[in-house]
């Protein structure tokens, strides 16, 4: 039982849950300055839904990030990576994830769109816990930004991205 006397279940009830945008984040880890300086920031969730299914591998997972979103605390770097230099927000505004039929207890594969274009990404689950109507998922990735054409500054901005997702999901 949760702390609302809820019975605690391993794997979600079968059926369709809705992405929880204000419980839910994605953080990245990077580096910059020749590789010597960490920069930490984050990306707001704009929404996306999970179909759980049985088996599992026919789950699917759709998500929607929002690019102009793109935070680390510093308002000049934030600016100059929303630009069409890097992220191009204005031409793409949004970051999308879409599962395939390669869905199990530990992984989720897919495709990741961003500045239009599209690349195979792997989420790994690294923790999950579940509740009668909702559960939530931490997941890891690693993007090389050069992969989507993101190609300014080499030497200034890192070329790959660690993300860690925080994805609250609620059963509709």
């Amino acid at each position: 039982m949760d702390a609302t006397g809820n019975p605690v279940t391993t794997t979600p009830r079968l059926g369709r849950y809705t992405i929880d945008t204000h419980s839910s984040s994605i953080s990245f880890r990077s580096r910059h300055l020749f590789g010597l300086l960490p920069v930490r920031g984050t990306f707001a969730i704009r929404g996306g839904t999970i179909e759980v299914a049985e088996p599992l591998s026919r789950s699917g997972v759709y998500v929607e990030v929002d690019a102009a979103s793109f935070r680390t605390g510093h308002a000049q770097r934030d600016a100059a990576v929303r630009s069409a230099k890097f992220l191009n927000t204005d031409r793409y505004p949004q970051i999308t994830f879409a599962s395939s039929d390669q869905v199990d207890a530990t992984t989720v594969s897919g495709t990741l769109t961003a500045c239009g274009v599209s690349r195979p990404a792997s989420l790994s689950i690294v923790h999950s816990e579940v509740l009668a109507d909702a559960f939530t998922v931490r997941a890891t990735t690693r993007v090389d930004r050069t992969e989507f054409g993101v190609t300014a500054a080499r030497a200034m901005a890192g070329r790959r991205l660690d993300l860690t997702l925080e994805i609250r999901c609620v059963r509709t």
